[in-house]
């Protein structure tokens, strides 16, 4: 059994994004030379995401309005947490769309359904932050 591990950066100009990671993943899986296996995607920052669905402007505007109702960023006063930072609702926000991602590996292929992308979902952006990939297998 191998094991690989991988970290790459993403900074985005704006507060919340998201960003198609699927190419910077695949490369990975390339890079580790397993063909049979498991990898994990997951974002090292509590006020990000790592989640799969389907890459469709739509969808990702829809997914900013839910998550805006659910977790609105302002009032920051609304928030016991805010103070230093405001970002309570990035927190939140994470809680609801998920740390991590793991995927089968077959035949050194990621087994991902017909429209399903990787995704980074930013909740609290403007800085740098990690993502790890993890590929264990043969």
């Amino acid at each position: 059994m191998k094991t690989y591990r991988r970290e790459f950066y993403i900074e985005t100009p704006t507060r919340r994004a998201f960003v198609n990671i699927t190419p910077q993943v695949l490369k990975c899986l390339e890079d580790s030379g397993v063909q049979e296996g498991i990898l994990l995607c997951n974002s090292m920052h509590i006020t990000s995401s790592v989640f799969i669905n389907d890459d469709e402007s739509g969808l990702h505007h829809d997914f900013e309005k839910w998550l805006e109702r659910l977790a609105p960023e302002q009032p920051y006063s609304q928030y016991r947490h805010n103070g230093v930072e405001n970002n309570a609702d990035a927190h939140l926000k994470r809680q609801v769309m998920g740390r991590e991602v793991v995927i089968a590996v077959t035949q050194g292929r990621l087994d991902l359904g017909t429209w399903e992308q990787i995704f980074y979902g930013e909740f609290d952006g403007k800085r740098k932050k990690r993502i790890l990939v993890k590929i264990i297998g043969e």
